[in-house]
């Protein structure tokens, strides 16, 4: 693991590998884990997010914009389901840093995606 610039980043995942993943899968992959996506990327983001949750949040992301998954995304409607494992997973251990702010961030987004 190496420091990118301020963030723990993990082999596997890019900023623009995520937006990428995002804007190609959101509508199939479902509000549910791209909201989980969007709430770990935003929180990956603060600056006071310690250094293990940045591994945790970019570990969860890089699972996610990987093409080699458990289940392989093109599956109809269980391709996602491993990767929303993962997210809800990597939420659940980086939870206090996911505020309402950083839920609003992300809901603000999903909403260009789905409303």
């Amino acid at each position: 693991m190496s420091d990118n610039s301020d963030n723990a980043a993990t082999d596997g995942y890019s900023e623009e590998g995520f937006w990428l993943k995002v804007k190609q899968f959101a509508v199939k992959a479902g509000r549910e884990v791209i909201d989980n996506a969007l709430c770990l990327y935003y929180a990956a983001k603060r600056p006071d997010t310690p250094k293990w949750a940045k591994t945790i949040i970019f570990g969860a992301l890089a699972y996610f914009i990987t093409p080699l998954d458990a289940i392989p995304d093109l599956t109809p409607m269980v391709g996602f389901t491993d990767d929303l494992g993962a997210l809800a997973a990597a939420l659940a251990m980086v939870a206090m840093y996911v505020d309402d702010t950083i839920k609003n961030q992300a809901a603000e987004k999903s909403a260009a995606w789905f409303d």
